[in-house]
């Protein structure tokens, strides 16, 4: 893997072309895999090979002149004794080798030209005299060796190359000849001592610190140098041209790790790095000259103590009063840190990945000069405090308490007035946070939070350039009509399902917004959001792959650049004139037509005609139940003045159908010598449904207001719907008389016929009225004393005995039918109160 990572970092420095083709690279992983040899049939188009940790012995030609892609080849921790690099003539694409770890103990033939890394460290080799065939590799950049002894003219054959970095395993090594690094042209050297003597780390060690500025050294433990100090350390820092020194896994007595690094502090070195540093042996207070020195940073990755009880403060004092410029203690498993004793050189301290707790810097004054400060992966807890100390940090302007355990409880905060950037993401903050932040901050990261929304009153951030909200639990963008000059806004892997419209306008000022992983709702309020990136291409970072919809469920994992809603079913001011203006113009057309051509007369007249059929099936069940005979379909009940109408339109019309309908007018079935009134209720009783023609004429008849007022009767005490009213002509309510309330109510509750003028009408005029009183009258007939002639089977014959001729003293006059004789005895005269005058034609 470490060779696959290597090839990734070195094409990653190459062109566009060179990273296309690594991500279309073919990559066969055999490591591990109890292999004897090489893997047959590989692909031809194989680019990287791991065939480490196996145990392949030899390799041939044949196992790899197909490989014509082969860049990468990785047989690390294999066993061979024995290596012809000729194989690898076909393999033209050939940049990284590592054969470290093997049994090798020779190499013959010429490595290809191109190689770019090869590492043949950790093997058998006596002598280093393999690199004498490695000058034709001009393109080399890292080369690693070993062996049991090292000459001179090792070295010879290479000279001439310009090395990155040469790695040298000293482990086995028993001979060293003086002045042998001394050729290698590398600007950086890594040496590995393993478990050497004294005298060889030495000689080494002396020719290292000239050979170049970059040096590392690796597994220094053992080292007696208080047999000798100024023989093993003095005279190498005196002679060194180091200015970059790393020392890991160093595990020696801190007394001497205290004396080497004072020797340290007045060399050449500018930057002094350790990892894994490990200390024992008694720690006591020591005393340090920190005068006249190089040293600008000092970088520690990892402690370890091996002593259990000591005074952290003699340590931790070694550290704090260096006058350097950068300090880094990580994975040190700092409580504390103590205050420098006088104004400190500090511009940049690192103490993440520790246990630091609120007190740290307490009440210090001395960090003036102190610009960055990172505090990330301790155990800080309360912001207000954590203000309070950069309060006495007059020029801190960075500052990085990420991933602690930090909240805020409303107490009042006191930061340094020149923090631009405050990096507080993965803590316990809520909304209210943004009521404790330097008002000079410009960069301000709060990833990982709690916080559900920005409040509106935020005001004091006008330098806020970008702001991170990501990961939090933002239902919306927030207000950026405050924050004038963001330019800068992360909210992505929050919940916000749609933005507002509102928010997307106040934060449209923002030239780039990163708002992906949040669960997108894709309807018609996340168009103005997705048009936001269509308008201003490169607003939304990583866009269009981060921006998926999460709903519905039907357009979930779809792309919100390929989700697509139309803009009428979106916009209602679009929605309104091409769909509801047509219909309403569509409505009021056919409201129009249908008045024009009467269709609410239309509709009224076969809605009552439905009502009526329903009624006389409804009264037809009740008259079969009452088991009653009616002798007449209909009463009719009229004025003299609108007889004519009766008379020419009305029953020639309505006997005339097959129904065979009965209609008792008063002109020819009132019964002589009874009075009007016993003839009026007689033909109501014996009358299926009573007709009244309504006029003008009907309302100042006072006969009809009696048979209108029986008629009503006989609906209410019967519970029969008897009655049926024809409005022949409209009346003006204030022509009726007060007196006349009945016909007012039944004008106001009931459902009359219209009599229409147009002749197109009367059709469904008659038909409405036919349905309403037709009515089986056959089973009556015999007992009906009225014949019926074959002219008019509803009309009655001479021979009729009880008929009404020119005979009969009971005979009514052509002169007006309603009045009797002067020979008629039983005329009604004017005495009596029943009697109908020639003033009165009913």
């Amino acid at each position: 893997m470490a060779a696959i990572f290597f090839l990734l970092i070195y094409l990653s420095s190459s062109g566009q072309c060179v990273r296309q083709e690594i991500f279309e690279s073919h990559i066969a992983n055999y490591s591990n895999k109890f292999l004897f040899a090489v893997p047959k049939n590989l692909s031809s188009l194989t680019t990287v090979l791991d065939i480490s940790f196996n145990s392949i012995a030899t390799m041939e030609t044949s196992e790899f002149n197909y490989i014509f892609d082969l860049q990468v080849l990785n047989a690390s921790y294999n066993k061979m004794k024995y290596l012809n690099s000729s194989i690898f003539k076909f393999n033209t694409q050939l940049q990284y080798l590592d054969f470290s770890h093997n049994v090798l103990r020779n190499i013959s033939g010429t490595f290809p030209s191109h190689i770019q890394h090869l590492d043949i460290s950790f093997n058998n080799f006596q002598t280093l005299s393999v690199c004498s065939g490695f000058g034709n590799m001009v393109l080399l950049e890292y080369l690693g060796l070993g062996a049991d002894q090292i000459l001179k003219s090792d070295f010879e054959g290479i000279v001439h190359l310009h090395l990155k970095e040469v790695f040298i395993e000293l482990n086995s090594l028993n001979d060293y000849e003086n002045g042998s690094l001394l050729l290698l042209n590398t600007k950086k050297l890594t040496l590995d001592f393993g478990v050497l003597s004294n005298e060889d780390r030495y000689n080494v060690l002396f020719d290292a610190v000239n050979t170049t500025s970059v040096l590392e050294l690796s597994h220094l433990q053992r080292w007696n140098i208080h047999i000798d100090p100024k023989k093993y350390i003095f005279n190498i820092v005196q002679n060194s041209k180091v200015t970059d020194l790393t020392m890991r896994h160093v595990n020696v007595e801190w007394k001497m790790i205290v004396l080497a690094l004072q020797y340290i502090w007045h060399s050449s070195v500018e930057t002094l790095t350790f990892y894994d540093f490990s200390l024992k042996g008694l720690i006591a207070k020591t005393s340090f000259d920190y005068s006249n020195t190089s040293v600008k940073a000092v970088n520690v990755q990892g402690v370890n103590v091996g002593v259990f009880q000591f005074d952290q403060s003699s340590v931790y004092r070694v550290f704090s009063n260096m006058n350097i410029e950068n300090l880094t203690l990580n994975f040190a498993s700092l409580l504390f840190m103590v205050c420098p004793l006088n104004s400190s050189t500090f511009q940049s301290i690192d103490f993440s990945h520790n246990a630091l707790t609120d007190d740290l810097f307490k009440d210090c004054f001395t960090l003036i000069n102190l610009k960055r400060l990172k505090l990330r992966k301790n155990k800080l807890e309360k912001i207000y405090k954590l203000s309070a100390m950069t309060e006495n940090m007059p020029s801190l302007e960075y500052l990085d308490a990420s991933h602690n355990l930090l909240a805020y409880d409303e107490e009042d905060c006191h930061w340094s007035q020149n923090i631009v950037e405050l990096n507080l993401a993965s803590n316990f903050l809520t909304a209210s946070i943004f009521k404790c932040l330097p008002i000079s901050i410009k960069i301000l990261i709060l990833e990982s939070n709690d916080i559900t929304h920005v409040p509106s009153g935020v005001t004091h951030l006008d330098d806020l350039v970008e702001l991170n909200l990501s990961f939090n639990r933002l239902g919306d963008l927030p207000d950026c009509s405050n924050i004038s000059s963001l330019s800068l806004l992360g909210v992505e892997g929050n919940q916000i399902l749609y933005p507002s419209i509102e928010s997307i306008e106040s934060c449209s000022r923002v030239k780039h917004i990163s708002a992906g992983q949040n669960p997108f709702q894709c309807n018609c309020e996340l168009r103005r959001f997705i048009n936001q990136e269509k308008e201003a291409p490169g607003t939304l970072i990583g866009w269009p792959e981060a921006y998926v919809c999460k709903y519905p469920d039907h357009l979930r994992g779809t792309m919100l650049k390929d989700f697509y809603i139309s803009e009428i079913t979106c916009n209602v001011f679009i929605l309104i004139p091409v769909i509801i203006l047509p219909i309403i113009i569509s409505i009021a057309l056919i409201i129009g037509l249908c008045k024009y051509l009467d269709g609410p007369w239309f509709l009224k007249m076969i809605w009552q005609y439905t009502r009526t059929k329903q009624r006389t099936r409804t009264s037809k069940q009740g008259y079969q139940s009452l088991q009653r005979d009616f002798d007449f379909n209909a009463f009719i009940s009229y004025s003299e003045h609108d007889a004519s109408w009766v008379k020419n339109i009305f029953l020639p019309s309505i006997e005339r159908s097959n129904d065979c309908i009965r209609i008792c007018q008063h002109e020819r079935n009132f019964i002589p010598g009874k009075s009007i009134i016993e003839n009026i209720i007689n033909c109501i009783e014996k009358s299926y449904k009573s007709i009244f023609i309504l006029s003008p004429n009907f309302v100042q008849s006072e006969w009809c207001h009696y048979e209108l007022y029986f008629a009503h009767h006989k609906l209410y005490t019967e519970n029969n719907d008897n009655l049926i009213l024809i409005l022949l002509e409209p009346i003006p309510q204030y022509l009726i008389p007060s007196k006349y309330y009945k016909l007012k109510t039944l004008m106001a509750q009931r459902t009359y016929l219209e009599w229409p003028s147009e002749k197109s009408k009367h059709g469904l005029f008659w038909a409405n009225l036919r349905a309403a009183i037709s009515i089986d009258l056959t089973h009556a007939e015999s007992e009906i004393p009225y014949s019926i002639s074959s002219e008019n089977p509803c009309s009655i014959s001479s021979e009729n005995p009880h008929s009404i001729s020119s005979e009969n003293p009971y005979s009514i006059s052509s002169d007006n039918p309603c009045l009797g004789t002067s020979e008629n005895p039983c005329s009604i005269s004017s005495e009596n109160p029943y009697s109908i005058s020639s003033e009165n034609p009913c």
